[in-house]
């Protein structure tokens, strides 16, 4: 019989609990995102894609944060570390393959390339937006390899 009411206890606990987490759980701002999303994609097709470089004065604080260990925090700095790469690869592209969004959180998955020759390379990159701007960047980015272990596509 103690089995049985310690079961019952047990389940109620975990009912109760599972009720307060869910209550806690701060609501999303679905709006929100999707304005974060569209800043982010936006952006990120100008500037890769397009090149311009000139949009980023409106989209990037003065102390953007980067964490791409190649690349200077700042805006004046990422805007000339990009500019310099655009020159030496004109047709560079970067091709948004999927997104998402929590909060001011965006995540892109991109295939870069160089040039069309280039087969390329699988990049993630993760923004953080405040207030209209792009404040921080993360990025994880891997070469596409001429042979694989598998059949699979990295997109």
């Amino acid at each position: 019989m103690s089995i049985v009411k310690n079961g019952i206890i047990a389940l109620s606990l975990l009912f109760i609990s599972s009720a307060t987490i869910a209550i806690d759980k701060p609501s999303r701002d679905i709006v929100q995102e999707e304005k974060n999303r569209t800043l982010v994609i936006n952006f990120y097709n100008d500037f890769f894609n397009k090149h311009q470089t000139n949009g980023a004065m409106n989209l990037l604080p003065e102390d953007y944060k980067q964490h791409n260990p190649y690349v200077p925090d700042g805006r004046a700095p990422f805007i000339a570390y990009f500019s310099s790469f655009f020159n030496e690869h004109p047709q560079s592209s970067a091709r948004i393959i999927r997104t998402a969004v929590d909060g001011d959180h965006v995540w892109l998955h991109v295939h870069i390339k160089e040039d069309e020759k280039d087969p390329g390379k699988a990049e993630l990159d993760i923004f953080r937006v405040k207030d209209g701007k792009i404040v921080e960047h993360w990025d994880v980015i891997q070469n596409i390899p001429s042979t694989a272990a598998n059949s699979n596509t990295m997109f």
